[in-house]
């Protein structure tokens, strides 16, 4: 919630798409001015498409040595006024779902609505360029840091944080899934298709929380230090050919690089993959361990332990551990794009791809999302239609499951196969896309 809360309001008050979103409250204070970030080595996915910026716990101070006084020169910050920003939005469907049966045939009825609502006050906070030339100029960096001398053996790009966006004062952040008939993924699967249900979530945004963030990469050598360049985001993904691909393109390609390589090897192995991710999507404590142990495999040049307390990584571990280093680089880097999809869906999603899973309709629900990476879904708002077929399941449960599934990515989907967009969804669907390609491939469904 905490991150779709921040792309919510860079949405309002970052036209330029200068500033990155932080994407956990729980490392929010790791973000602030002068405190060092490392980008991580992966390439940008088409469904993030900021780059992956990792806090360091560090700020530049840690790393300095002392000036020739011996003293620490305080920094200069410049703060704005502060600004208010408020929104309430509900988005509403209606109408009914006719699900087609052998020998009979069923109907679903029902209206959805989905509405977030949050008023919170906000405040630039930046360094000074005055400061920042005074620090680069009195200070050194200390070559014997343990943390410098530990990224000077990497090619890992170092960053200082310039500029941060805060909450200046406490602030909620509501969410509210309305639904009669079965529309909301709380009345998923074994549930009724009767009645009408209410699931709200929220969050408490406390006073001083970094919501996002701006940065400037930092050059090291010999102990002198320099500022770098501003990181651009890329808009536009293109084939190798140079050409712009369409918003199907641009995932299919994507997803077949990173994923293909499942099957270089054997179904015994990918069935452990596939368990392995299924444990984590009920665990985020569990995922994130797992994140972080295959995005430090490569880094592990003069050979890799992996380690756990969890029953649940145990296998999988074990295998690589006793894997040709080639093979593990392989595995780590297919599952680690997995997991950074799955980082992106919602908690409810990941709890009905599993029931999905359950009753193999996930090659089904594969075709539909397929069916939604439209230029219209990419580029526009307006509501256009996929193939009906796709939405026929059948079991009634099935039906509303799906239509749960999507519809937390932000595509209402309607009785004769329109699809209605909210608030530019291609990178939630393209995020649902890839989880849902693993899974089938790891699966091994037709």
């Amino acid at each position: 919630m905490f991150k779709k809360l921040t792309k919510l309001i860079l949405k309002q008050m970052d036209p330029r798409d200068e500033l990155v979103p932080v994407e956990s409250i729980a490392h929010n204070e790791h973000f602030r001015p002068l405190y060092l970030l490392i980008k991580k080595r992966k390439s940008k996915r088409i469904f993030h498409p900021d780059p992956y910026y990792q806090h360091t716990r560090f700020t530049l101070d840690d790393v300095l040595l002392p000036g020739e006084d011996g003293n620490h020169r305080e920094p200069i910050y410049q703060v704005s006024s502060q600004f208010t920003l408020t929104q309430t939005s509900v988005d509403q469907a209606g109408g009914g779902l006719s699900i087609s049966f052998d020998p009979a045939s069923a109907g679903l009825q029902g209206a959805a609505s989905l509405s977030n609502e949050f008023s919170i006050t906000v405040q630039k906070k930046s360094i000074s360029q005055e400061s920042l030339e005074a620090l680069r100029t009195e200070r050194e960096i200390d070559m014997d840091h343990s943390f410098i001398q530990q990224l000077q053996r990497t090619d890992i790009e170092l960053y200082v944080v310039t500029e941060i966006l805060e909450a200046s004062e406490e602030a909620v952040y509501k969410e509210s899934t309305k639904a009669g008939g079965g529309f909301n993924a709380k009345c998923y699967a074994r549930a009724s298709a009767q009645g009408t249900r209410e699931n709200t979530q929220s969050i408490v945004v406390p006073k001083g929380c970094t919501l996002a963030f701006r940065l400037i990469q930092i050059h090291i050598k010999d102990g002198a230090w320099s500022l770098g360049h501003i990181p651009k985001k890329v808009k536009v993904i293109r084939s190798l050919q140079g050409e712009p691909l369409s918003g199907k393109g641009i995932v299919e390609s994507e997803v077949e690089k990173n994923c293909q390589i499942f099957l270089k090897f054997s179904s015994d192995l990918l069935l452990i993959v596939l368990n392995t991710i299924k444990a984590v999507m009920t665990d985020k404590n569990l995922l994130e361990e797992l994140s972080q142990k295959m995005e430090e495999v490569p880094e592990q040049n003069d050979g890799y332990e992996l380690k756990t307390e969890s029953p649940d990584l145990q296998g999988l571990f074990s295998t690589l551990q006793h894997s040709p280093r080639d093979r593990v680089l392989l595995l780590a880097e297919g599952i680690t794009y997995i997991l950074d999809a799955l980082h992106e869906l919602m908690e409810d999603q990941l709890l009905l791809l599993l029931e999905s899973l359950e009753r193999k309709i996930v090659s089904q629900q594969l075709k539909l999302v397929e069916n939604l990476l439209t230029p219209h879904l990419k580029y526009g708002m307006q509501p256009f239609h996929v193939d009906a077929e796709l939405l026929s399941f059948p079991h009634v449960e099935e039906q509303m499951l799906t239509i749960a599934l999507v519809e937390l990515s932000g595509v209402q989907l309607q009785e004769d196969g329109s699809a209605v967009p909210r608030d530019q969804p291609f990178e939630a669907v393209a995020a649902l896309f890839v989880a849902l390609y693993a899974l089938n491939l790891l699966s091994g469904s037709k």
